[in-house]
């Protein structure tokens, strides 16, 4: 992908991915990525701040990516009393679609600054690479495998651990010399007691709540507050999360918030799985909100740019996808996104409801751009913004349309897509209006 314009942010992007879903840190990946893709990008003509915004995003993906979920994952099972595989199972189509956005953000953002590529001559080829390094994710498909075959999540990380020890052996650049080991050991017990002694701060809170039954009253009140309005209630439930998640980490957060918040949303007949996933996410936004915004500030100390613009960059990527959780809570259909079958549908529910989200985000993205084949206008924009959330929303703006006008409507989704096609035909046989451009890359 070197040659290509859009080359450098696709590669930020993938390789969040691959390093996101093993570590579980948004910062690590951030900082990781940033290191070395940051030089390429700048090379390939990207805005610092906006460089430092898709290197947050990327690296936030870390914590809602299989397998780790930035430890939720293994919280999510217990709360709910489910085994890890169906956790991560319900994780997936949101991963993609998330990943997805950055996706369409990062080819417009190619074209939005004129991006170029970078001449590129590989070393090794693809098939070498993975002859060479393949042994690396051994130990990471291990961990699933051993949950397959029944073992504990403990029990099938300390055999992925062993065999990741093994496996070092292979290559003298890796081989975990005497020196190496206890520098392993070292930083992990160092991680693991922050890991621990967060879990038991919160697990001390959690106690308070549900020994006093705050939580049920907290859940009584916030649905009293939204009169009983599961759009409200979300919306609420969605701003105490991302409140509580700014002075506690990710994990805290979800601890927190699925014994205080998730009862509401549950009361109101939204499924318990739907419920604490979308409370996971809501969660994970604090990662890129000032004031802490940890993964932000880190991208803007590499590339050199506004820690507060590249937070709001940051944003920029990563709220197209946020949508996705109030998809699942607010929509019928929306289970689908977590690999259930709604009542009374099939796999392809799932299958179209999906198609949709895709879809959604794109139209949403290129509108967060300003930009889909060319710099969008104000007014295209605002069109772009109600394609995509009449294919991301389709059930929840029909039933608010519905009460509008007491008739039944239909079809919201193919509004939506035939408006976003419409824009995408009129910048193509319309020139941009003058100066549009300009504006677009200054």
């Amino acid at each position: 992908m070197g040659s290509r314009a859009n080359a450098a942010g696709r590669t930020v992007v993938l390789s969040s991915f691959l390093l996101g879903g093993p570590s579980g840190s948004g910062v690590a990946t951030t900082v990781t990525i940033g290191a070395v893709a940051y030089p390429m990008m700048k090379r390939a003509g990207f805005e610092r701040n906006a460089a430092g915004g898709l290197l947050a995003a990327g690296g936030l993906g870390a914590i809602i990516s299989p397998p780790v979920l930035g430890a939720a994952a293994f919280l999510i099972a217990e709360f709910l009393k489910i085994s890890y595989l169906d956790v991560i199972w319900m994780a997936t189509i949101p991963t993609i679609l998330y990943y997805l956005s950055l996706l369409f953000m990062v080819e417009l953002d190619a074209r939005r600054f004129g991006a170029h590529g970078e001449p590129y001559v590989p070393e090794m080829s693809l098939w070498q690479l993975t002859r060479r390094y393949g042994f690396h994710f051994v130990s990471l498909v291990s961990i699933v495998i051993f949950m397959v075959w029944g073992y504990s999540p403990t029990t099938s990380v300390f055999y992925a651990t062993l065999m990741t020890m093994l496996m070092s052996y292979l290559t003298r650049e890796t081989a975990l010399t005497p020196r190496k080991l206890v520098k392993a050991l070292s930083d992990g017990s160092t991680s693991a007691l922050t890991a621990a002694t967060t879990c038991a701060t919160a697990g001390i809170i959690v106690g308070v709540v549900t020994l006093t039954g705050l939580g049920l009253k907290f859940s009584s009140i916030v649905i009293d507050y939204a009169g009983g309005a599961l759009l409200l209630t979300a919306l609420y439930t969605a701003l105490i999360v991302w409140i509580i998640g700014l002075a506690v980490p990710v994990t805290a957060s979800y601890i927190i918030c699925a014994v205080i918040a998730a009862p509401a949303l549950i009361k109101l007949g939204v499924p318990d799985y739907a419920a604490h996933m979308f409370i996971f996410y809501y969660s994970v936004l604090s990662e890129v909100s000032p004031p802490t915004a940890l993964s932000p500030f880190a991208a803007a100390a590499i590339t050199g740019g506004d820690p507060y613009k590249t937070t709001l960059h940051a944003w920029k990527y990563t709220l197209p996808a946020f949508l996705v959780p109030f998809v699942f809570v607010l929509d019928p259909q929306g289970i689908g996104l977590l690999l259930k079958i709604p009542a009374n549908g099939s796999v392809v529910d799932i299958v179209l409801i999906t198609l949709k989200a895709a879809f959604g985000l794109a139209f949403l993205a290129a509108a967060a751009q300003g930009w889909a084949l060319r710099r969008a206008t104000a007014v295209e924009r605002i069109w772009l913004v109600l394609a995509g959330l009449l294919l991301v929303f389709p059930s929840l703006i029909e039933a608010g349309v519905e009460a509008l006008i007491g008739r039944d409507i239909a079809y919201t989704a193919t509004a939506g897509l035939v408006i976003g096609i419409l824009v995408l035909v009129k910048q193509l046989m319309l020139p941009a209006p003058r100066g549009l451009h300009a504006a677009g890359r200054q």
